[in-house]
């Protein structure tokens, strides 16, 4: 049995389950793998490169799906004898080109985007997906409900009540293809004339939007307790974003008083409150605190919420609950816009979450995190010690790293991008200046264990510590 050995560059876009369809493809099409072969095991190869079995899984389907491989009952997966000589040139893959050029390969790449996509279940998912074809006999493929689906809707409700205390109808909540959409969506309700408070720092994407929109934003400083409510009332905002399940960027948990005065600050200066909670499903220390839409009773919070994070980034399904007084104008005046979401993707998902598919994944999702979490604040303790101190690590999928090495922001990045591991800036998180240490933004999601290890103790070389 031929043994494979293939290039996987887990920090690419391309999933690695067409990484290593393509590798295959490509050693049957140059003759390295020969007609009559038999393939690894997918048990086999999946333990020799340390991916899932569904991973592994994958590629072979796909490969047999286009001819390449056949499966013998109880014999084993073999390379299809074609009749005819494959010319590479015809059909290898280009990106490989891309693959191989290593010489400004990143190997461990830190990014808060990403997630951990090889426990994703790929054969159920598709599975599902089939069956919702199946069964729907073509409606799907019509515009569906510019709110979103109705069935998908009620589980995301029955689902925010049980988790995050977050108190809604179905008919409040809209779905759309990621969260900026729905920013934008929520700037024309809302009212692009008023004065939106953005967290400074804060997730510039947001501010971006508005300001693209022609909204005016002002930015109001945070302290260890999140956003200060002083500064708030002296802006005279109207509406203010908020991350207050896990501050982004800088990591904070919002709690309780806090949110009280928010809430307080919202019904005393007729304002509103967008609460966004993108990744409140991950917590480390001490038990969830309930959303603010849950806490508020004069219909002052607007909640946002995503799968990017409980899923994967690439479904593009996020959502808003609106309070009972937007739910009218919605209606009234924006049910113009068509859905911006997969018809196809949310009747997978709504039978994802109803079977119970979902809780199960996002149990073990928090397991694996929570790890990979614990691996993280280990290697930062053994390699920095005292040289560096982490913010915001008791949540979420990041933490911020201020570093006591006399380099700068910049210097830090391309100290790091030397030893092939990229991590990213917090400045352009900021309205200003940083006063304070050199701060970089290390997501682990998409990393595994021993790559996050491995990380850090470069890093540590990298910036001399």
């Amino acid at each position: 049995m031929i043994e494979l050995t293939p290039y996987l560059n887990r920090k690419d876009n391309t999933p690695l389950y067409i990484q290593l369809a393509n590798y295959i493809k490509q050693e049957i099409v140059c003759g390295r793998i020969k007609p009559g072969e038999r393939l690894p095991s997918k048990r086999k190869l999946s333990s020799y490169l340390g991916l899932s079995l569904n991973t592994i899984q994958t590629a072979y389907e796909q490969l047999n799906a286009e001819g390449y491989i056949e499966s013998k009952p109880r014999k084993g997966i073999f390379v299809t004898a074609f009749e005819n000589e494959l010319s590479s040139e015809e059909i290898a893959p280009k990106q490989w080109e891309q693959v191989d050029n290593r010489e400004e390969t990143i190997n461990f790449d830190f990014n808060s985007g990403n997630v951990d996509i090889d426990h994703f279940p790929y054969s159920l998912w598709r599975k599902i997906t089939i069956q919702s074809l199946y069964e729907d006999q073509g409606e799907l493929f019509q515009l569906g409900n510019p709110q979103g689906e109705l069935p998908l809707r009620e589980e995301i409700a029955k689902h925010l009540y049980a988790s995050r205390g977050v108190r809604c109808q179905a008919d409040q909540i809209i779905i759309g293809a990621g969260t900026q959409m729905l920013i934008a969506l929520l700037v024309m309700l809302i009212g692009k004339d008023n004065l939106y408070g953005i967290e400074n720092p804060g997730f510039h994407r947001i501010k971006a939007v508005m300001h693209n929109l022609g909204a005016k934003t002002v930015p109001i400083p945070l302290e260890r307790d999140g956003i200060e409510i002083n500064q708030l009332i002296d802006s005279e905002a109207k509406v203010v974003y908020v991350t207050p399940s896990h501050q982004f960027p800088n990591g904070m948990i919002m709690p309780i008083s806090r949110r009280l005065e928010l809430l307080k600050w919202a019904e005393m200066n007729n304002g509103f409150i967008i609460e966004d909670d993108y990744d409140g499903e991950y917590r480390y220390k001490g038990q969830p605190i309930p959303s603010l839409q849950g806490l508020d009773t004069k219909g002052r919070v607007i909640y946002l919420g995503t799968f990017s994070k409980s899923l994967i980034p690439s479904i593009r399904i996020s959502y808003i609950v609106l309070p009972p007084s937007f739910i009218h104008p919605y209606q009234e005046s924006f049910t113009i816009y068509k859905q911006t979401a997969s018809r196809l993707h949310q009747e997978t998902l709504y039978r994802f979450m109803k079977e119970g598919y979902f809780q199960s994944h996002l149990n073990k999702m928090r397991t694996l995190y929570r790890k990979k979490h614990g691996v993280l604040m280990l290697s930062i303790k053994r390699y920095f010690g005292n040289k560096v101190k982490v913010i915001g690590e008791n949540s979420g999928l990041h933490i911020v790293l201020e570093v006591k090495n006399r380099m700068s922001e910049e210097e830090l990045i391309k100290k790091a991008l030397k030893a092939g591991v990229k991590v990213y800036p917090l400045s352009i998180y900021y309205d200003g200046v940083i006063d304070s240490s050199p701060q970089v933004l290390l997501g682990f999601g998409g990393l595994r264990e021993a790559e996050i290890d491995t990380g850090i103790s470069l890093l540590k070389d990298a910036w001399e510590i």
